[in-house]
């Protein structure tokens, strides 16, 4: 039993998947739950969203096909509480939902989780080489506030080309 659920659905355009879900987003029962979070401003800003979605309505991402997941299910105060073996473990599982569900782009919100979690140390910002479960992969900034290395302009543009990516494939 998974503390946060999937907000999943068969052929969807882009589902995300973060690295795992805050104390907060399980306590609350919602995806991107931490005020400081940028993931719907981000979404919304790159043209996935037609409007700001909050926290809460997180289940309508459904209507504009998109998903949420999480590389591994355990809560915590900061995503370097995970171990390896953990992102390994959920990086395995996840190949088997996308399998399963079939997004037509798999975005993982993070580039050091995907290094790890998918055994790729060099991978880079953008589009991978390498499907997952049989989607396109894509490797996004993880937009928690906490990431200091893009700004809410730059997680926009490069969810934007997310979009772009996803809509054309």
């Amino acid at each position: 039993m998974k503390p946060l659920r999937d907000v999943i659905a068969p052929g969807l355009d882009v589902l995300f998947c973060g690295i795992n879900p805050s104390l907060l987003s399980a306590e609350r029962g919602h995806h991107f739950a931490r005020p400081g979070n940028r993931f719907w401003p981000a979404i919304h800003r790159a043209g996935l969203t037609p409007r700001l979605l909050r926290p809460e309505e997180d289940m309508q991402l459904l209507d504009h096909g998109l998903g949420v997941t999480n590389v591994a299910d355990r809560p915590t105060r900061t995503a370097a509480e995970l171990s390896p073996e953990e992102l390994r473990a959920g990086a395995a599982a996840l190949g088997e939902l996308v399998a399963r569900y079939r997004p037509r782009v798999l975005a993982v919100l993070g580039i050091t989780a995907y290094r790890i979690g998918f055994d790729r140390p060099r991978a880079t910002i953008g589009p991978q080489p390498e499907r997952v479960g049989g989607a396109a992969t894509w490797v996004v900034p993880n937009p928690s506030g906490l990431n200091a290395h893009h700004q809410l302009p730059d997680l926009a543009r490069l969810y934007g080309q997310l979009r772009e990516a996803a809509l054309a494939g």
